[in-house]
């Protein structure tokens, strides 16, 4: 891999967290545990990509949300750990490379199909599988969805007299002012 050199220990040029497996092209990621000599190991993984994943659920996880983070525009759709644990930890950062995985294999698959139809002048194989729960990680959206129901309904408005004269009650009619 361009960029990686035994001066660096292995590590990607681009991903903290990363480095490379020596004399192999297997990428390794851990985390240090804030104020602890320890380390969590995360994982070993095909592509680097996969591990900076990993290593961003547990930053998010062990150093809160001001941490610098691989892919910071994916913070908020990554797995969120059960609890501080190194096992729950590790679990949701496998969890999220394998969603990456998966997602990066559809796409191949998807773009190879593309290609090979255009080629042949056939219809798009329809015979491949997209495992759709994890490519848009489907327990946590219906977790988060879950937890959107449990808010309180908004706040009723107070309208003046000369807004009420007419009928006009604000023009915002809430699903909560219906019978």
């Amino acid at each position: 891999m361009p960029g990686t050199s035994k001066e660096n220990g292995g590590r990607h040029p681009l991903y903290r967290g990363v480095r490379q497996r020596r004399n192999s092209d297997k990428w390794v990621s851990e985390i240090r545990e804030p104020r602890k000599p320890t380390r969590i190991w995360l994982g070993t993984f095909s592509t680097p990509e996969m591990a900076a994943i990993a290593y961003d659920v547990a930053a998010l996880a062990l150093k809160g949300t001001q941490t610098e983070l691989n892919f910071p525009n994916s913070a908020s759709s990554l797995p969120v750990p059960a609890s501080m644990s190194p096992g729950d930890i590790q679990a949701a950062a496998a969890s999220a490379a394998a969603a990456f995985g998966a997602a990066r294999d559809a796409i191949v698959r998807t773009n190879n199909n593309n290609a090979s139809s255009s080629v042949e002048g056939s219809n798009v194989n329809t015979n491949g599988y997209m495992d759709e729960d994890l490519i848009f990680d489907m327990p946590n959206v219906l977790m988060n969805m879950a937890e959107g129901m449990l808010l309180s309904p908004p706040r009723q408005s107070i309208f003046d007299a000369a807004s009420d004269a007419d009928g006009y009650t604000g023009g915002d009619d809430y699903l909560w002012n219906f019978p």
